[in-house]
């Protein structure tokens, strides 16, 4: 799965309101959550991204309330991928079962509107714009299957079971 875009980058502690506002998630309308995405944090943000880009943050991307309607914001508005040097945990697992894919990395060699290539699963993001190739740890092989199918749903729907995921 190769992911190609430009960077959108942010910094430390971008938590899950500043992604989606609370006062916006008592909804399922999924445009709805991508129309309110990032706009406490960049008022511009809808108008940067392209479907397919990447947002880089740094330490502790997701961090706050467990709320799932984060990640999903993100997905649905078109993020093709985040990177971060480390995410809140509840944020990185329920970006992987809605099929956000995740990469943590040094983000520090990304600058903001750096093109940027990535085949999940592999060892290294290639920044195109510097011609540089940055280390990342590569995500395990069952969170590339899970990512392949979409999500954990659709990947549990496709297998009727967990036995081969283990």
């Amino acid at each position: 799965m190769l992911i190609s875009g430009k960077a959108l980058k942010y910094g430390d502690d971008i938590n899950t309101d500043l992604i989606i506002a609370g006062k916006y998630t008592k909804t399922l309308d999924f445009k709805s959550l991508a129309d309110h995405v990032m706009e406490d944090l960049d008022s511009d943000f809808r108008k940067k991204l392209s479907p397919g880009d990447f947002v880089v943050g740094g330490e502790n991307f997701g961090c706050g309330s467990s709320r799932e309607q984060a990640p999903v914001a993100l997905k649905h508005v078109g993020v093709g991928c985040v990177i971060a040097k480390s995410f809140a945990r509840i944020f990185f697992r329920n970006a992987i079962n809605i099929g956000l894919p995740l990469i943590e990395c040094d983000t520090d060699m990304i600058q903001d509107g750096d093109r940027l290539e990535c085949r999940l699963g592999s060892s290294v993001i290639l920044n195109v714009t510097q011609n540089k190739e940055i280390s990342i740890e590569p995500l395990p092989t069952v969170m590339v299957r899970i990512l392949a199918e979409g999500g954990l749903v659709a990947y549990m729907k496709k297998h009727a079971g967990y036995e081969d995921i283990l």
